[in-house]
Formats: C-alpha cells, structure tokens, sequence
C-alpha cells in the first residue's frame, strides 16, 4: 500500500512540474545557478579558502592581515546582504502558477487578450502577506493579508495588488502615512509587533469613522485565515474595463478560494505565533509539493459607465463593497498556484507589484485611493530596490521591452543603439500606435473646479459596516465582539476605548453593548441610528462553502503509543489518503512506535513523524485516537495528550476515536450532551458535535466503509471526514461545551 501511496505521490508531482513550464519558469532559468560538488568551480569568485590570512608559526594563532582581499570581500560582501524591507507587507510568502479564463464572455467589457482569450494560460506569481508587522513578525496575528497577483501577459506585465478584505480603513490616499504610522508600532517604544491592539491604531481610527467598514472586517474572522489557500481575495480599488467598441465599464476583481474561505480561533492564532510563526508560509509550500495546488476562481463585477451614479454610495469610494445583489459577480477565469519558489530572497522578496501596471484593455478609475497607489507603489519599490527594479528577473516582464530608460544604479540591459531618445534620425523606438497594441487612455469627459472636497455620498460610513455585521451568521457576530474585546482592553488610554464603543453604537446597538461591558466602555442607553435590516449574505464566509465536502490538504494527527493497532491506523490512513488530506504519527519520541503484539524494541510498528511535545493540536484541522488497549493506557497517563485533546475540543476541530481510543477521548473532554460510542463490538458511528466515534474498524468494517465525505452510520472515515470537510463545529461554541473544557 505505501509503495501504490509513493507512486501515486511521485506521478503527481511530476504532473504539476511539467504544468509549471510556461514562458515565465523559462524566463527564470537564465538567472538560475545549479551548484555542483563535481567538477570544482573555479576558484575566482568561488570559495577561494576557509581561514583567514594571518601570520602564524604553524602552532600558535597569530594576528590576522588586512591584506587579505579574499576575507575581506567576503565580509565586505556579507555586510551589504540586507535591502530595506517593505513599509507594510514585509512578511510574505509566493509561489508561481498560470491563469486562465473559461472562454471570451468577458469580452463584452473589455478587449484585453488575458480576459478573453482562453487559448492563453499566462503565467503569474503571487505574494501573500501580513500587513503591520515586519519581515520577522508571525503569520497567524489579526491582520489583513495582502493578495498581490502579477500576470506575465504577452503585452506586458499586469499587476492586481489585492488583499484578502474587499475595502480599506481610508477614502484618499493622501491619509495612507497617517494610517501605516498609526497602526504600526507606537513610536516610542516600538511596540507592539505585529498587531492593532494598541492606543495609536484605535485612536486613529476612532477618529476617522470611514475606516469603519474596513474595522468590522478586519475584526472578523477573516483577519486570522486558516491559510492562504483558503482566502479569498479582492483588487480592493475600482479599475476600467476598455472594450473593442471604446466603451468603458467600471469593475472589481473577485477570486474565491476552492477549498472555501476558513479562519483560525482567537486562541489558536495566538499559540500559533509561537508555536509556529511560519504556519502560513509552510502550509502553502506543503499543500504545492503534495499535489494539491491551490486554486480560486477569478469573478468580476461590473457597472457600465452610464450606471455610475445608481448607487446609494459611490462605487469609488474604496471603503464600500458593491452588493452582490445590486451587482452580481460574474466568473470568467481562475488561477491555480503549482510551483514553489526556488530561493527566497530573489523571487518573493523582490517581486516588486505597481497598481499602474495594466495592459491594453484594463485601465484605472477617478477612485482617490487608487490614484495615490498608483503614484506611491512606484516611487517605493524605487527607494527599496533602485530605479531599474523591473529588471530583476521576477519583474521583467515575458514579451520584449524596448524604452529609451537608459542608466541608474544596477542597470545591465545593454542597448545596442546610437540613439537613447524619440524621434530620432534612425527611426527606432518609436511609441506604439493603439491600432497596433499601443496602450491608450480612455477619452474620458471630466468637468469641475480644482479644490480639496468630499462629495456628499462619501461623507457617509455606517450603512455597509451595518450590512457587514447584518450578514454575519451568530458565531461570526460572537467572534466579532471577542475581537473588539481583545483589542480595546488593550488600549490603556480610556479616551482611545470609549470613544470607539461610542462609534460602535452608530453600527449596532446589541454589538456596542456587549464590547463596552468587556471593556468598560460607554454602554448606550439606546441605538445611535435605527438598523436597517440590510444584509448581503455572500460577506458571510458561510457563503463560501465549496459546492462538495472537501478535506483535500487536511492534515490529521494520529496520536499512537506503543500497542496501537497498526492493521487499523493504516486502513485509515489509506481512506484519508484517497481524500489528499495528509496524516500525521504522533508518538511519546520521533522514532518507531511498536504496534499490537510487538517486542519494544525489536518488533515493528510506525515511526513517529514528531513527539506529543514538539508540536501541538494548534498545527492540524483534525485529532483521530485508534484503539489499543496498551496504547490508550499510555495516552491516559499523559497529561500533553490529555491536552491535546482537550485543545483541540476547544478550537471546535473535528476529533475521532476507534475501540479503546474511545475511553480517551471520554477521560480527556468529560462534557455533558457529547455522546461516545459505548460498545467495543459495535461498528456503529457515533457522531456528536464533531466528535466521531466506533467501537471497531476491523477489516469488515473498512471493506463497507467506501470512501465518501457523508454521514453514514457505518462508516467511520466517511463520517469523520464529513466533519473535518466543515472545518469546525462551531455548535460546541455556540453551546457553551468551549467553555467548560480548560485548554
């Protein structure tokens, strides 16, 4: 079975290597050095030698020389390693992929070849990211994620620099350095790292009530993502659809994960910017390197020219979302992520994204955020990386580039030219007609007087984060209130807290009430303005449930001692494996874990993939005991098991048990309205709030058992599966069974 397992591994991954081979990979393969053991590289510029020149006698240490070119250089070298690091979004993670559209419907909107021509599969790379905190900051803080798509389109590169949350805490970017020294660390102590919770950040938004929409967001569960994979994503700004006809239509850019969108619990974020700060990160190489790249769908919404001024708010206010009931999304395309980077620094840490970076058939908007985004993306990869950054080969586009851009530090494009200039007697570089690909601006109509002014409908900033929190299922409202709670108790200031909870009145009257009770606050006699009722269910992550259960990249913990019943973790195993969810041996010590009827130390068994002590529940969506009377004696008598369980009850993961396992799991949550299996001879399926129990899994068993995520009474692994492809039980919070169990 594992060699069947190991072929099947290597054949996938061939798959997705050969799907990586597109213009882009093969552009990167000039730059690639492969070092070899055999022959030597030649000494220049090699390793020329491992010891410094000193004057010695042979026996003793002698001082060392400065004539020394080669240490020298080598130190010299090492001194200059560093580059600033991004404003925001430093901490990062990409990997390469290529998008597609589904055919031409698009084509009504605009004439850009990547949006319509679905014989095109352009390559694109893509850089998720954290926002405040720095490139040595933690992956799973309360933050919004940056999204940042580059597509390497024959007429040039394409830049969709996104985020994981539809809108932005300001309307102009003219207030973007106030909002990044805000929420950054305070100034004079450089603290806190990595999150909002702290006067600056709250007092800053306390006082500009626009960035309230962009607040409820950023409290919700989708500032805590499960993963990458499971985010979806948004180009935030309103941009321009050009079709072949000169018609302009305004549009959004959606991308809605397949896997669904899926968050963390409060608690299990912050053990895991401990336990694992790299969660992210590593989870995204791991789902890649196991054949199961992740995917999303690529949706627009659009609004024609003439509809502009339709709407209640102002479709380029960068704080409102377009209902999807006003304007629905249309799915066109979508994009998969196959390819993991080879070396860090030069792929996903000087990838470089403009907003200004579009192609014909794509152009901008009289959005005011956008406008500065447009200017400042620029100008700051030019501080960061120096003015010739799109020469890096992740930047440097496939198609060819010809300019009169001549000079600069780290130029080496070599131009072959007597003329660096246009018009000029030799007729070269001249710019490029739109009738022939050139890029032209929309002849758009534009009437007013120069002056700094708000118009009427941006003045307005509570209806959508009121429709936001109206959306919200009642786990997602509670997970919401927690939030507030977490990062106001932080603020020691009580002018900072109570002026928010005041704000949060003109939101909700229920969500102002509960907040300022857990942080002293100013509890409101009465609603600040009347509810409007409003919802638009897609803002819910509800809504975003894959059309069939899934557990594809899952990955389960198997916590075994020795006497576990290996016939047992092994069909279950292969039952997972059939899914693409991974399984994990968790054992007393990483080393081999002696099965049933085995002689410690010199039968067989499994060996351990880490220890009860060097991870935790926190790194796994799933906790499954098998039986094993000798096993489940030894899991009792440890407390870091017991917890682990325990934790994993907590954060609402699906946990499952077989035979002895069972009395486990009843030692390790003793809560009441859980039901367990209760007998040992039964094959009946006992599923109760997420936790999933049988008294066997013999061979007969697993023969019935046919692999399928559904509720079944005599399936053990299709049950338990069923659970994991929901994510989590939220009814256990919903309940109060969270409450009751320490963790």
């Amino acid at each position: 079975m594992a060699e069947g397992l190991s072929t099947i591994s290597s054949h996938l991954k061939s798959a997705m290597s050969s799907l990586t081979d597109d213009a882009k990979i093969k552009d990167l393969e000039r730059d690639i050095i492969h070092p070899t053991s055999s022959p030597r590289p030649p000494l220049k510029r090699g390793i020329d030698a491992d010891l410094r020149l000193s004057v010695s006698n042979g026996a003793d240490v002698g001082p060392a020389l400065l004539e020394d070119h080669i240490a020298r250089e080598k130190i010299t070298r090492f001194d200059h390693e560093r580059i600033p690091e991004r404003v925001v979004h430093a901490r990062g993670a990409g990997a390469h992929g290529y998008f597609r559209v589904f055919d031409d419907r698009a084509s009504k909107y605009t004439f850009a070849p990547v949006l319509t021509d679905s014989s095109r599969r352009t390559p694109i790379f893509i850089r998720f990211s954290t926002v405040q905190g720095s490139r040595g900051s933690a992956d799973t803080v309360r933050d919004v994620r940056g999204f940042a798509m580059k597509l390497y389109t024959p007429e040039g590169n394409w830049d969709i620099v996104g985020n994981n949350i539809p809108v932005f805490f300001i309307q102009d970017a003219i207030k973007f350095p106030d909002f990044v020294h805000a929420v950054k660390p305070e100034p004079q102590n450089e603290v806190p790292q990595g999150q909002s919770a702290h006067n600056n950040f709250w007092d800053f938004v306390g006082l500009q009530p626009e960035s309230a929409h962009m607040v409820m967001w950023a409290m919700s569960d989708r500032g805590i993502p499960r993963s990458y994979r499971m985010m979806q994503g948004f180009g935030v700004n309103t941009f321009s659809l050009i079709n072949a006809k000169g018609e302009r239509h305004f549009v959004k850019f959606h991308y809605i994960p397949e896997l669904g969108a899926h968050s963390l619990i409060w608690d299990e974020a912050l053990k895991l910017s401990g336990q694992d700060p790299d969660f992210h990160r590593k989870d995204l190489e791991e789902a890649i390197k196991s054949g199961c790249p992740p995917k999303w769908t690529f949706a627009i919404q659009v609004i024609a020219e003439k509809d502009e001024h339709n709407f209640e708010f102002d479709i380029l206010d960068a704080t409102k979302v377009w209902p999807t009931d006003l304007v629905p999304l249309e799915e066109i395309g979508e994009f998969v992520l196959n390819k993991t980077v080879d070396e860090y620094f030069p792929e996903t840490e000087q990838v470089a994204f403009c907003t200004s970076h579009i192609v014909p058939g794509i152009g901008f908007s009289d959005d005011p955020l956008l406008q500065g985004r447009n200017f400042s993306y620029f100008d700051t990869q030019i501080s960061r990386l120096g003015v010739n950054w799109e020469q890096l080969p992740i930047n440097r586009p496939v198609c060819p580039v010809f300019n009169n851009h001549r000079d600069g530090k780290m130029q080496h494009r070599i131009h072959k030219s007597i003329v660096n200039y246009y018009p000029n007697r030799e007729n070269e570089v001249n710019p490029v007609p739109p009738a022939e690909g050139g890029f032209t601006e929309y002849m758009q109509k534009v009437i007013g007087l120069k002056q700094r002014v708000r118009g009427a409908k941006f003045q307005e900033h509570y209806n959508q984060a009121q429709m936001f929190w109206n959306s919200m299922a009642p786990r997602e409202k509670q997970h919401i209130i927690n939030a507030f709670a977490f990062e106001l108790s932080h603020c020691d200031d009580e002018r900072v807290y109570k002026r928010y909870t005041t704000l949060l009145n003109q939101i909700d009257f229920d969500l102002a009430t509960n907040v300022a009770c857990k942080v002293n606050g100013v509890a409101p006699d009465k609603p600040a303005r009347e509810n409007s009722g409003k919802k638009d269910l897609y803002l819910s992550q509800h809504s975003l449930a894959p059309e069939s259960p899934i557990i594809a990249t899952r990955r389960i913990a198997i916590l075994i001692a020795d006497g576990f019943n290996e016939v047992e973790v092994s069909g279950v195993r292969a039952m997972f494996a059939l899914g693409k969810a991974t399984t994990w041996i968790i054992g007393p010590r990483r080393s081999m874990i002696y099965s049933a009827g085995q002689q410690i130390g010199k039968g067989s068994g499994l060996v351990a993939d880490h220890s009860f002590e060097d991870q935790r529940s926190t790194m796994f969506d799933a906790v499954y005991v098998p039986s094993g009377a000798e096993h489940a004696k030894t899991l009792l008598k440890s407390g870091r098991v017991v917890h682990w369980i325990r934790e994993a009850f907590g954060h609402c993961k699906t946990i499952g048990a077989v035979g002895e396992g069972v009395s486990v799991l009843q030692e390790a949550i003793e809560v009441p309205g859980v039901n367990f299996s209760s007998s040992s001879d039964s094959d009946t399926v006992i599923s109760s709030y997420g936790v999933v129990t049988t008294g066997k899994y013999d061979l007969k068993a697993a023969a019935t058992d046919v692999f399928k995520i559904a509720p079944d009474p005599k399936g053990f692994v299709s049950n338990f599966a069923y659970e994991i492809s929901k994510h989590r039980c939220y009814e256990r919070e919903l309940d109060g069974l969270t409450d009751i169990v320490a963790y």
